[in-house]
């Protein structure tokens, strides 16, 4: 009796069947798809308290800068033009660093708002921002 290996190819090709394969991974994909969309954040609402001086408070922590559409800028009323914002800033912010609003109109030139902000950051801005208001 011989026993011994033959190292040829057997006569069935061996397939390997990757159908469930694909089912498998489908489903999961459907299931994963499924659950994400129905998450829903999580958050708590936050009531915000509403300030008993008005307007009053903000006037005081902020210097707002007013530009006209022929260039003009002035600070409470005053014109004090493009070389007083930064003697305006400096000497509002001599205690503490305070926000400047400027508010411009929407037909101003973009050029004098570029200098206003210049100058108020020379003058020891905290931070500079624009309020576009439509005339």
């Amino acid at each position: 009796m011989k026993f011994r290996r033959t190292l040829a190819e057997p006569d069935e090709n061996i397939e390997l069947n990757l159908i469930p394969l694909i089912d498998i991974i489908m489903f999961l994909l459907i299931f994963f798809i499924s659950t994400t969309s129905m998450m829903q954040e999580k958050g708590v609402f936050v009531d915000k308290p509403q300030s008993s001086a008005g307007s009053s408070s903000g006037e005081n922590t902020s210097i707002i800068l007013s530009v006209a559409t022929d260039g003009k800028v002035s600070h409470e009323g005053k014109e004090i033009g493009l070389s007083g914002v930064r003697p305006t800033v400096k000497r509002l912010c001599a205690e503490q660093a305070k926000p400047v609003v400027i508010q411009v109109s929407d037909k101003s030139r973009s050029g004098v708002m570029i200098r206003i902000i210049d100058e108020a950051r020379m003058g020891g801005a905290k931070d500079v921002s624009v309020a576009s208001e439509r005339s």
